[in-house]
């Protein structure tokens, strides 16, 4: 652990960056990630086995009367008997296959992947020196994170990897609050340490109590250089724990040592983070489970996933509709954003039919409209319509109620593709930010509209342009899905 931390010291020094506010703020955005568009996020792990509730069931199971712990009790017995660690043996992966994980991803239409590298329960999907408690050592002995990097690197995927080891500071806590086999001695490594109960419960303050300790975030800082020089993530995603005041000094820390790391590598990077984690300017914002309700001017990221109602697989899931994902990744897209699409594999290393039909749906769409989303950029306006996005987390079990005159647009080369979110019944479209005006009107397009093609239909449909706007004719639709119109502009 000292060698380490002194390796992160010297790598800090020697800069570019530093560990200042002032220094991280000079890194540029890579523009390679903006291009990208559309990721593969992957909530898989211990947590898988028991397959209910939430990825939370680690937690929920120490916490008496919750959903997790009463079927826990009724399923496995007292937790004294049987706690979270048992759960391990039975998390053997035996049919997780990395190539086909990274073909299923490709045919989605994803370009990167961020599988979580470890998650709240403190149980790492990576080969570690710091703690003999990681899936190289027990349940798969496999180095899930290394499989997947190579599978996917060959498949041509932007590789990232996601820690959300910060918040293991509390997420065990209940279990030293009664009869279970969360007890003393615990110590820096084990799975359980700390298991710290958090006074109230209040999980979002900032100044939590009692405070993160020095020794516990050494280790985070150490296991989080340690994943970045075993696997070389280009994407280090957080989740928002993070922002606790006491670990502001070791997120700095951190960032220059991953900025320095890729500067020493010849590469660009990027960190993902949420709320005010980071100082702005000095990563990229993330949203969890929503989007931004108009275009920024800087790049961002939605994160969300397949299943309505956890991250991870549980036999309870229910499922999004592909086309609300497609709309949604349109909404992004126009708004200057990637998004991050969160499938939870089986605890033996399978992904659910249901999983799979929805990413097939997405890919066929992605295969005939990809130009529209990868590579492209933003246009004066990110779309038109009636309907309205909520802005902020958490909002995307919300469904919008699209319709064929909301549009959102993205431009590319000499095209302005302009994406109807739903199809029209008659298929007739209007798109207003395309008409006709006065040159004094300064918020509206005088350029030249030369024509009108639709992306797996025809490549001239019927179109005319007056006040009222750019009017288009198709009978062509991918049943529910949004149809995409490239405008040839001059």
């Amino acid at each position: 652990m000292r060698e380490y931390l002194d390796t992160i010291e010297r790598v800090v020094a020697q800069g570019p960056y530093t560990d200042s506010w002032e220094s991280l703020s000079q890194i540029e955005p890579p523009r390679w990630f903006n291009r990208l568009k559309l990721g593969i996020f992957i909530h898989w792990g211990v947590y898988s086995v028991p397959a209910f509730d939430n990825e939370w069931y680690p937690r929920n199971m120490y916490m008496p009367g919750s959903r997790a712990f009463e079927h826990h009790v009724a399923t496995y017995g007292p937790q004294k008997d049987f706690g979270y660690k048992d759960f391990i043996p039975m998390f053997r992966a035996e049919r997780f296959d990395p190539e086909a994980w990274a073909q299923l991803f490709a045919d989605t239409g994803a370009r990167y992947v961020v599988p979580v590298a470890e998650h709240h329960d403190g149980f790492q999907m990576y080969r570690s020196d710091v703690s003999h408690w990681n899936a190289f050592e027990m349940g798969p002995k496999r180095d899930v994170l290394g499989e997947l990097c190579a599978a996917c690197g060959a498949k041509g995927l932007v590789m990232g990897a996601s820690s959300h080891r910060i918040e293991h500071w509390f997420f065990l806590g209940h279990g030293r609050e009664f009869e279970s086999d969360i007890r003393e001695p615990l110590r820096r490594g084990d799975l359980y340490w700390p298991s710290v109960p958090v006074e109230g419960d209040d999980l979002d303050t900032l100044e939590a109590r009692p405070a993160p300790t020095r020794e516990f975030l050494e280790d985070w800082l150490v296991r989080t250089c340690e994943l970045i020089d075993r696997y070389r993530p280009r994407i280090l995603y957080f989740d928002w724990w993070i922002q606790q005041r006491t670990a502001k000094p070791y997120l700095k820390k951190l960032a220059a040592y991953y900025y320095n790391r890729a500067a020493e590598w010849g590469v660009e990077v990027v960190i993902a983070y949420k709320h005010d984690a980071f100082l702005f300017g000095c990563a990229m914002p993330d949203v969890e489970r929503g989007q931004f309700a108009d275009m920024k001017g800087y790049y961002w990221q939605s994160d969300t996933a397949i299943a309505l109602n956890s991250w991870c697989h549980t036999v309870e899931n229910r499922y999004k509709d592909a086309a609300d994902i497609v709309r949604d990744l349109a909404d992004v897209v126009s708004k200057n954003g990637c998004m991050l699409l969160n499938v939870g594999p089986k605890a033996d290393g399978t992904i659910s039919d249901e999983d799979r039909k929805v990413m097939a749906a997405i890919g066929a769409w992605m295969k005939v409209n990809g130009e529209a989303i990868y590579d492209a950029r933003t246009w004066r306006a990110f779309g038109e319509g009636p309907t309205q996005v909520a802005e902020g987390q958490f909002s995307d079990g919300v469904k919008k109620a699209f319709t064929s005159a909301d549009f959102r647009f993205t431009a590319r080369g000499g095209a302005l593709y302009a994406i109807a979110m739903k199809p029209d019944e008659g298929g007739d479209y209007c798109v207003k930010a395309l008409a006709e005006a006065p040159a004094e009107v300064a918020r509206r397009f005088h350029g030249v509209v030369r024509g009108v093609g639709v992306l797996g239909g025809p490549d001239e449909v019927p179109w005319r342009r007056d006040g009222q706007g750019l009017h288009i004719h198709t009978d062509y639709r991918m049943g529910d899905m949004p149809v995409t119109f490239r405008i040839a502009l001059d």
